[in-house]
């Protein structure tokens, strides 16, 4: 069965939604500048209104800033972007922390065959503006899994999730834009579905 993680919450009552609903994962946004970014104090109210997986999704953060971070809100998981991502893996992973790799996919075949194995490879369309939440999928016949889990991101919602599955053949997916009706803001009712139609490909 599909691994599937609802990203860039920002109540409470999305998290319950994604729980009851068969999800195994939210992520938290720390990125400045993002529609998604909400503060460190809500984030952790969030995790605790479920037993999810939780994700934190950083930009820049030392690995100092991002513990301290994953500390406070009780994340099980980071997704890092920015120049310091090796470094924050790095210290994710001597902490015991998950780490979702984001790798972005443009118009060039990319090989998941040189990821760390302590990584789970998160394929997501590349955007030299944006990181992730871009509401725009790739083409997956470009994406050489090289035999090992990755989780499909890109401009996945209820619709089209299905057949994303069944094309890509990926571990797991992931969702943040295609869930909202304005950038930032979640339906409820696209949690529940998006959930839903991923645990039944």
């Amino acid at each position: 069965m599909t691994w599937v993680k609802v990203c860039g919450l920002s109540k409470p009552s999305e998290a319950r939604a994604a729980a009851e609903a068969g999800a195994d994962a939210v992520g938290l946004v720390m990125v400045p500048g993002s529609p998604r970014v909400i503060r460190p104090d809500l984030a952790a109210t969030i995790v605790a209104a479920t037993n999810l997986k939780a994700y934190l999704l950083t930009m820049d953060a030392t690995p100092a800033e991002m513990l301290d971070l994953a500390g406070f809100i009780g994340v099980t998981g980071i997704q890092p972007y920015g120049r310091l991502r090796d470094a924050t893996i790095e210290a994710a992973i001597r902490a015991g922390l998950d780490v979702l790799l984001p790798v972005g996919v443009g118009d060039e075949r990319v090989s998941l065959l040189d990821v760390d194995d302590e990584v789970t490879p998160l394929v997501d369309t590349a955007d030299a503006d944006r990181h992730g939440g871009t509401g725009r999928r790739f083409d997956t016949d470009l994406v050489d899994p090289a035999g090992r889990d990755w989780v499909l991101a890109g401009g996945l919602n209820p619709d089209n999730v299905v057949d994303a599955i069944g094309h890509a053949k990926p571990w797991g997916v992931d969702a943040s834009s295609g869930l909202e009706s304005t950038p930032g803001k979640k339906e409820l009712s696209l949690i529940t579905r998006f959930v839903e139609e991923a645990k039944s490909a």
